[in-house]
């Protein structure tokens, strides 16, 4: 059985070696023109060469995202960009519209073209479809139960690609007008503002529904479905696909660090305890910046699901630095600040070849050997002694104390 590929997103190019240095198979990426994630860094074709040979490196696969719907004036340009992402070793293009599939097929024919989730397909005889199209393979809705991929994959000829975490959308598979009406920013162009995360005033014939602290959002909780992995593994899905090209290198790291070991762990045992997947989601939430649920898996979400009050967003603070070295002898390690901290608290060492370490934070010193009381710097270099071993790459975060667990 061929191991089922783990797809990473990234927004830019430093985000997209820490995704493939923690463990992702593939990564998927935005173009500067005819992506749906405009506000992304994204990537200029010589940075997507860049990407294409690192990427070799790990034997892993680079995907350029085609996704946005296209008006007659967006096509100009097409045709040249799809032959540089052939000539520079992509994989696969990431494609919304028939016509631009079509086009791809003809003009770039070493590229795969994966349909896009925009597509709406939820059943295998919308794939059959797509095969006889030629396309090489489909995302399904993120609407799709279990059953549904599963049933899907079983009767299909084309490899099946599965979202299992990151955001939802209010609308059905992202088909949604809000911000274009809003905003006048398109949201199948690339423009997407999110409206449906707003907070909105309610009212019932001029009489508010709500308390004044509690405004109405229509966003739902974020996707998590790492305890679906053995089932969509043994389903024999193709790819297990992780939405936030606009995440954090922190969040990347861990989301893709932890569905890694989960994937790794049961091809080698067949099997992951209670205990295990417990440790697993835990290790989730320390990303989180939204709560999180099961989108369809199990069918219509309940009223759970959704975040009706708050939309729960946040930027998360217990990253605090990035290891740029490590001297085994003298226990001497290189960080990089990311957020403040002192030295004398408990301390979370983890990356992609390890597993979580605690630790008490030593004294910090620069360079020049002044002692820090506090890292507050961001992007400086500091140097500690730490009784853990580390590597390159990894990351230290804070323990909090009675954080939120979700589950």
């Amino acid at each position: 059985m061929k191991k089922i590929e783990l797809l990473a997103p990234a927004g830019d190019l430093e985000r997209l070696k820490l995704a493939i240095r923690y463990g992702a198979d593939a990564v998927y990426i935005g173009g500067k023109k005819f992506s749906l994630r405009s506000r992304a860094s994204n990537f200029g074709i010589e940075q997507i060469k860049e990407a294409v040979q690192f990427a070799n490196e790990y034997e892993a696969h680079i995907h350029v995202t085609i996704n946005m719907l296209p008006h007659e004036e967006d096509f100009e340009g097409l045709e040249e960009y799809l032959k540089q992402l052939e000539e520079a070793g992509v994989t696969a293009v990431i494609v919304a519209s028939f016509a631009i599939m079509k086009f791809a097929k003809r003009v770039a024919p070493k590229l795969e073209v994966h349909v896009s989730t925009q597509h709406s397909s939820t059943n295998s005889s919308v794939v059959s479809f797509w095969k006889s199209m030629g396309m090489d393979r489909v995302v399904l809705a993120r609407e799709c139960s279990l059953k549904d991929i599963v049933e899907t994959t079983k009767h299909s000829k084309v490899p099946i690609e599965a979202f299992i975490h990151g955001g939802m959308c209010i609308s059905y598979s992202g088909r949604c007008t809000l911000s274009n009406n809003m905003t006048t920013r398109d949201a199948n162009r690339g423009g997407c503002a999110q409206s449906c995360r707003w907070k909105y005033r309610l009212y019932e014939d001029g009489n508010p529904l709500h308390k004044e602290d509690q405004l109405f959002s229509m966003s739902s909780k974020d996707l998590c479905a790492i305890e679906y992995i053995p089932a969509l593994i043994d389903a024999q899905v193709a790819s297990l696909k992780i939405e936030g090209r606009m995440k954090s290198q922190y969040y990347i790291a861990t989301v893709i660090g932890t569905y890694r070991k989960c994937i790794d762990a049961y091809y080698e045992t067949k099997k992951i305890s209670p205990e295990l997947m417990a440790t697993y989601k835990q290790e989730l939430t320390k990303a989180e910046n939204r709560r999180t649920a099961i989108g369809f898996y199990d069918g219509m979400p309940k009223s759970s699901a959704h975040l009706y009050g708050v939309n729960g967003s946040g930027v998360s603070q217990e990253f605090i630095a990035y290891v740029l070295d490590y001297n085994k002898e003298t226990k001497v390690a290189t960080l990089e600040v990311r957020n403040n901290f002192t030295a004398n608290i408990q301390c979370e060492a983890f990356g992609p070849h390890k597993q979580n370490q605690k630790f008490m934070m030593n004294t910090l010193y620069t360079q020049d050997n002044e002692v820090l009381e506090v890292a507050k710097t961001p992007m400086q270099v500091i140097y500690t002694t730490l009784d853990v071993e580390v590597s390159k790459h990894d990351m230290i975060r804070k323990v909090m104390i009675n954080k939120e667990n979700v589950y």
